[in-house]
């Protein structure tokens, strides 16, 4: 029996973000790296912050949504805020229940002085390779790309006119006209194509020119 299609606008449910992301998903083991790279700066957030005032932003999350931003290449910071709005695996690996507001694009602005006056992006890295060094997870091995062929390639594409279809009949027609001037000497016979092809769709030629005709001199 066919279902019906009932949208629903309120939702209950009783499992949490933690339950529905796939217990082999890559973020997985990379939030756990992160959360403990995380406890270590606890005692530098803690120089950065005053402790009277209204209560800021995590520092933490902040940092979780920034590397999403590497990792999936948001272009922007209120690009990123509008997954986070609906996005669930993203707010699973900031640490936002799922009827939790996000913040507004602007706390970035004015965290990013204070991320730089402390040095957090280096210590934040320094942290976490020294939990992948530690896993073995670093390798020598490496592998070098020469863009020399890359770069002269795309200057020759980008150089070269685009073939369009007024140019295809152009070059046909200069075709003709010189299989006609040759036969001013003497009398020849041309073969019409049965079609002319187009870019966007195959035009055929009246039936009187389908077959071969004879173009000679008047």
């Amino acid at each position: 029996m066919r279902s019906k299609d009932v949208q629903s606008t309120a939702m209950w449910s009783y499992l949490s973000p933690e339950a529905r992301v796939p217990a082999d998903h890559p973020l997985r083991s990379l939030r756990e790296l992160v959360n403990v790279a995380l406890r270590k700066l606890s005692p530098e957030f803690s120089k950065m912050y005053s402790p009277n005032g209204r209560p800021s932003i995590p520092p933490e999350r902040l940092l979780r949504a920034l590397l999403l931003q590497m990792l999936y290449t948001v272009r922007s910071e209120r690009m990123l805020m509008e997954q986070l709005n609906y996005n669930m695996l993203f707010r699973w690996f900031v640490g936002l229940n799922l009827d939790e507001p996000v913040w507004d694009v602007t706390v970035f602005t004015k965290n990013r002085e204070r991320f730089l006056e402390g040095d957090i992006a280096k210590k934040f890295f320094a942290a976490v390779l020294d939990q992948a060094r530690a896993a073995n997870l670093l390798s020598d091995e490496h592998f070098t790309v020469d863009g020399t062929f890359v770069e002269p390639g795309r200057a020759t594409r980008a150089s070269s006119p685009r073939m369009t279809s007024s140019h295809r009949r152009a070059a046909l027609g200069a075709r003709i006209r010189r299989s006609t001037s040759k036969a001013t000497s003497a009398p020849t016979t041309l073969m019409l194509p049965r079609a002319i092809p187009t870019l966007a769709s195959t035009r055929r030629v009246p039936a009187a020119h389908r077959d071969s005709a004879t173009l000679g001199t008047r």
